[in-house]
């Protein structure tokens, strides 16, 4: 399998260099080892809690709201950038609450962590969750990671120009969270109940605390993910854009 490195400089006067990998690809392909290693600690001068990226974008107060099957339950997930910030490792990062309910009932809750540097790359700083009983009662924060702490570090999320072929690392928790990605077309058409799309980013996503299991998520410019479904392994789980907020 053929490879090459595409380096991007994150910033002047940032001692972070994200190192992504390219090779051929495909959905069904076991191309996993493409993942780059994970990327040194960024300078925070260099970093924003504005994050604009074209692919993800975060406007505070907006709302994505989505359905979808996980656990073989219909789910409902509210997707919203908060305008709150908090920083980690001395970085400021946008607060994203996620909230997926099965019904009426809040199954899971998130406060996820993102920043972006200069040159407009969205790294992924950790994420607060847990898991809730049909009562409120907390069952479980397995998930939960920050960088910094217990040798966690942050990942590329999302290239700021992303390359068919290109991967990386998007978080590093050891044991708890390693997920990682490889872009494999800018050209994808996707249909979702909200919209349908041409000219969608598709990308595979996988980790090896589950193996075998592949999903796909395709994102689109001004929007951000629009879907997410698993293409390889299981359980199936599917997440589909039905309405924007905000």
């Amino acid at each position: 399998m053929t490879r090459r490195a595409l380096v991007l400089a994150v910033a002047a006067g940032c001692t972070a260099t994200v190192v992504l990998t390219a090779c051929s690809s495909g959905s069904g392909s076991s191309g996993h080892r493409s993942a780059a290693p994970t990327p040194s600690s960024p300078a925070p001068r260099s970093f924003s809690a504005t994050v604009d990226n074209p692919w993800f974008p975060l406007p505070p107060g907006r709302t994505l709201v989505y359905s979808g099957v996980k656990d073989g339950a219909k789910t409902t997930e509210y997707l919203t950038a908060t305008r709150e910030t908090q920083k980690i490792t001395g970085i400021p990062c946008r607060v994203v609450e996620d909230r997926v309910y099965t019904g009426r009932t809040l199954h899971e809750a998130t406060r996820d962590y993102y920043a972006q540097d200069a040159a407009g790359n969205v790294w992924y700083f950790g994420e607060d969750t847990a898991e809730l009983d049909a009562h409120g009662n907390m069952l479980s924060t397995e998930g939960t990671w920050r960088a910094g702490r217990d040798g966690a570090r942050p990942g590329v999320f999302l290239p700021a120009h992303p390359v068919p072929g290109a991967g990386g690392q998007q978080e590093y928790y050891p044991g708890q969270a390693e997920d990682r990605f490889q872009v494999l077309d800018l050209t994808s058409r996707v249909s979702v109940p909200y919209k349908t799309f041409t000219g969608a980013l598709r990308t595979k996503e996988w980790t090896p605390l589950e193996p075998g299991v592949v999903d796909n998520k395709y994102y689109v410019k001004g929007i951000g993910t629009v879907k997410e479904i698993t293409v390889k392994g299981g359980p199936f789980e599917e997440n589909v854009l039905t309405a924007v907020r905000g």
